[in-house]
């Protein structure tokens, strides 16, 4: 077993905190560790890649990976990195998103029974719900003071902000929710670390904490730095919102082409926290896009990489087919093979028009098709503009006696009509 966890995510920038003797215990022998996620959306998004890609790391280094949802937190609300509480989720809604979050994370991790280090996943709700109040205060709250608690930064900031709202103790009971979780997986799973984003420390410690105090009992905890961008704009956010892993929120073609439009420095970052490559790999792209950053050689590997990861190698090759579309010689056989939801991401944007299906039945000639909803000005703008052969539909060159017909849809929907080699325009058959 490959015991260079640790090593291999400081040179990837992948540790923030580390408790003492964390290195040397998964040195020692192969141990349990566990990363808990928010059930607070259907999906995670890409600030979530992190954690998977933390626990995918620790698997492949012979550990066990525990991804647990939180059902019970998931009720309570993290006031960690929050300004204000959040709502409140009910059962039913925190169901539909535990069994969201269970599908993506099966497609990172090895949850096959029979693998020596196979992956599980936990539901805090399981352990929580059957106890009660009386209980909770009683064997958990009793080994914690307050003093202990209201030091944690996420408490302190919450208690001095200006806003005045403070925090209800809902909230103020998190981090014991959060540390008899570690309590009890140590116990239950023999689950002796837990692993997660910087935020996360005080939460985490306090589970160490209660660990030592109730058992006397020895736990490690490790932390990544959160992510964020060289620009200080927040990472995982588009104008469009978060950047989901769900295809069905995030396109795989609008997925890859987050990563294609990283910035250098950024994409420096990126390489060695969102693919598996080998440092002399990631060494070797980074100098050579350096050399030639007009190559775009990181961005480029990077959105291949994690696309494929995330989604697959087809909606990968089909991500990199509808980018060309914009900008390289593509077809009009090209357009056809786009999906009617990529077709409609690659030309975001692009003023549209509707026609009736029955001027398609026709034959729509193109005076009128160019001169619709006023894509070009007038009749004699048009036959000007097919005097310099610069028209064309569906990425075809034109001539004035072409007609538009149901062989030229896209979709059964959709033609493309272009000016030039920038200036398009939708036309929307209903």
């Amino acid at each position: 077993m490959n015991n260079n966890f640790v090593e291999e995510l400081r040179w990837r920038g992948l540790i923030q905190d580390i408790i003492p003797g964390t290195e040397e215990q998964l040195t020692k022998e192969p141990t349990k560790a566990y990363i808990g996620f928010d059930p607070t959306g259907e999906s995670l998004h890409i600030g979530s890649l992190v954690q998977i890609i933390l626990l995918v790391h620790f698997q492949k280094f012979g550990h066990t990976p525990i991804a647990l949802v939180g059902g019970a937190t998931g009720m309570i609300g993290d006031p960690s990195g929050k300004s204000a509480e959040r709502n409140l989720l009910d059962e039913t809604t925190l169901q539909k998103n535990l069994n969201g979050i269970k599908k993506q994370l099966e497609k990172f991790l090895d949850f096959n029974a029979n693998s020596p280090n196979a992956a599980k996943m936990v539901n805090n709700y399981d352990w929580t719900k059957n106890m009660t109040l009386i209980d909770f205060v009683r064997d958990i709250g009793k080994h914690l003071t307050v003093n202990y608690m209201m030091a944690k930064d996420s408490v302190k900031k919450r208690l001095t902000d200006e806003s005045g709202e403070g925090m209800s103790f809902t909230e103020f009971t998190y981090q014991l929710f959060q540390g008899f979780d570690f309590l009890h997986l140590y116990q239950a799973e023999n689950c002796k670390m837990q692993m997660g984003g910087s935020d996360q420390w005080g939460n985490i410690t306090t589970g160490t904490e209660l660990i030592r105090r109730k058992l006397g009992g020895k736990a490690f905890a490790l932390t990544c730095p959160l992510i964020t961008k060289a620009d200080g704009t927040k990472f995982g956010k588009t104008e469009g919102g978060n950047v989901w892993l769900d295809p069905k929120r995030t396109s795989p073609y609008k997925f890859y082409q987050y990563w294609l439009n990283a910035s250098d420095a950024d994409a420096e970052n990126y390489i060695k926290i969102f693919t598996f490559l080998n440092k002399e790999t990631i060494d070797n792209l980074t100098l050579a896009h350096r050399a030639e950053p007009h190559l775009r050689l990181l961005q480029k590997r990077i959105a291949q990489e994690v696309t494929t990861l995330v989604h697959n190698e087809a909606d990968y090759q089909n991500a990199v087919k509808a980018s060309l579309i914009l900008f390289g010689n593509s077809t009009s056989a090209d357009l056809k093979t786009l999906d009617e939801q990529t077709f409609l991401d690659v030309f975001e944007g692009v003023p549209q028009a509707e026609i009736d299906q029955s001027q398609i039945t026709q034959g729509f000639d193109v005076i009128s098709a160019f001169t619709t909803n006023g894509f070009l000005a007038s009749n004699s703008e048009v036959r000007r503009a097919l005097k310099e052969n610069s028209l064309s539909v569906n990425k075809e060159k034109i001539t004035e006696d072409f007609k538009i017909d149901k062989n030229q849809l896209i979709n059964n929907k959709f033609v493309l009509l272009q000016r030039g080699k920038k200036n398009y325009f939708v036309l929307r058959v209903v």
